[in-house]
């Protein structure tokens, strides 16, 4: 074997290939099977399934087969984005993406403060598969009005542009991140 040679097994048949540098970037194909040698076995960290994905698809944000969680978890810290009345048509009810997780807010209710670690926490976790914001509901009355918000913290679930779900009140974690998973099922 050269130095400018790769020896890959193949995930479909365990044959070992022989691959060339300049063909490994080229999708090379088992020359026993004829299966993509540039697939890779996830497994997911909220299941443990183990899902077969193309190395070159892996940028966009695969999720697991099973229950839906994202496969590819950036060491990336995100925080969830501030909506206004202003943009919230086009940050949540137009967004195409996938779910939507709305926190209504105000800075002097203490839940709402106990809340951010959490939605910080989730936001960094479901990057990619999950839009996660913010509103301040004494900034953006015309919103908090709309969706008649009357206790804070509220939750708001979107998806395709239309509310699904209301969690009212200080809720754990596990249970924010239940109603996530569900609604990433729903594809």
């Amino acid at each position: 074997m050269g130095s400018d040679e790769f020896i890959i097994r193949c995930l479909n048949c365990g044959t070992k290939n022989r691959i060339s540098k300049e063909n490994l970037g080229k999708s090379p194909l088992c020359g026993r099977c004829h299966a993509h040698l540039d697939e890779m076995i996830i497994r997911c960290l909220a299941c443990g399934t183990k899902n077969r994905m193309p190395e070159h698809r892996l940028h966009e944000r695969p999720l697991c087969g099973h229950c839906g969680a994202p496969l590819v978890v950036s060491t990336v810290l995100y925080t969830p984005i501030e909506v206004t009345d202003g943009t919230f048509s086009r940050e949540v009810l137009a967004y195409d993406g996938g779910p939507v997780l709305v926190d209504c807010w105000a800075p002097w209710c203490n839940p709402c403060r106990l809340l951010v670690p959490i939605l910080d926490e989730l936001s960094s976790k479901f990057a990619g598969a999950v839009k996660i914001t913010k509103l301040n509901v004494d900034e953006n009355p015309l919103t908090a009005s709309r969706y008649h918000i009357h206790s804070i913290p509220t939750i708001l679930f979107f998806r395709d542009g239309k509310l699904l779900g209301t969690m009212v009140g200080l809720r754990p974690r596990e249970e924010i991140e239940k109603t996530i998973l569900s609604l990433m099922k729903k594809n």
